[in-house]
């Protein structure tokens, strides 16, 4: 890839949508862009943190295993995201591993000089910041949703945080999710089983909560789950 070519890769990208050219020329310099396959790891739980990871095309799993080998999804992450948000300017290890979901090209930054770039560009470091208190304020939303809600409505609430990240709204109302997902993964992203996720699953489709197309498109009325959330 050229550097020019380079460069308008990195525009699309909201960290650096709005650096000059000449400012550009300094993430290239330190940028390498490599094609990934699906399934392909890209980090595990405990390596070195030594690099971050900006995505241009495909999605990316970031989860959690614990001692049992029971998976956590902490997020998912697609074209245009950073990854992972922790570990600048110290010390540490992967808090998760990284697969890559399906055949993805991504941008990687040695950490060491991705921080050296944030100390030289101010703007770049404040918008960091903010996506990081984007995060907390998920996670924080994440977890009152597991302490206030059962199973069901968490699953609910799951389909809505999808179709806000993923959702493409359809004429009909209602919002096909541009991401396909196993019922194991939906389990996952809540630490619930695939049993309750599969019944769930059962039961919204015959209310027309949600629909499946025969390509496997996932299509969701949320104005449906915002009445039975009683939430607007």
């Amino acid at each position: 890839m050229t550097r020019e070519a380079m460069k308008s890769l990195l525009k699309r990208v909201p960290l650096f949508k709005e650096l000059t050219e000449r400012e550009l020329e300094s993430v290239v310099d330190i940028a390498q862009l490599r094609d990934f396959n699906e399934h392909e790891m890209l980090f595990l739980q405990g390596e070195p943190l030594n690099r971050v990871f900006f995505i241009d095309k495909g999605q990316v799993k970031v989860y959690r295993t614990d001692v049992n080998g029971k998976e956590q999804i902490v997020s998912i992450f697609q074209s245009g995201e950073m990854f992972p948000h922790v570990g600048f300017f110290r010390s540490g290890a992967f808090p998760a591993h990284a697969e890559v979901m399906d055949a993805a090209t991504i941008v990687v930054i040695p950490i060491v000089e991705f921080e050296q770039l944030l100390l030289k560009r101010p703007e770049v470091y404040m918008k960091l910041f903010r996506v990081l208190g984007e995060k907390i304020i998920d996670l924080q939303n994440r977890l009152d949703e597991q302490i206030f809600h059962n199973t069901y409505e968490q699953i609910l609430l799951l389909f809505l945080r999808l179709s806000k990240k993923y959702g493409q709204q359809q004429e009909d109302g209602y919002v096909k999710l541009n991401i396909q997902l196993t019922n194991q993964e939906l389990a996952n992203m809540i630490g619930t089983t695939r049993e309750t996720v599969s019944r769930t699953l059962t039961k919204l489709k015959k209310n027309q909560t949600l629909q499946v197309s025969s390509s496997g498109t996932t299509l969701i009325s949320v104005d449906l789950i915002k009445q039975e959330l009683q939430i607007d």
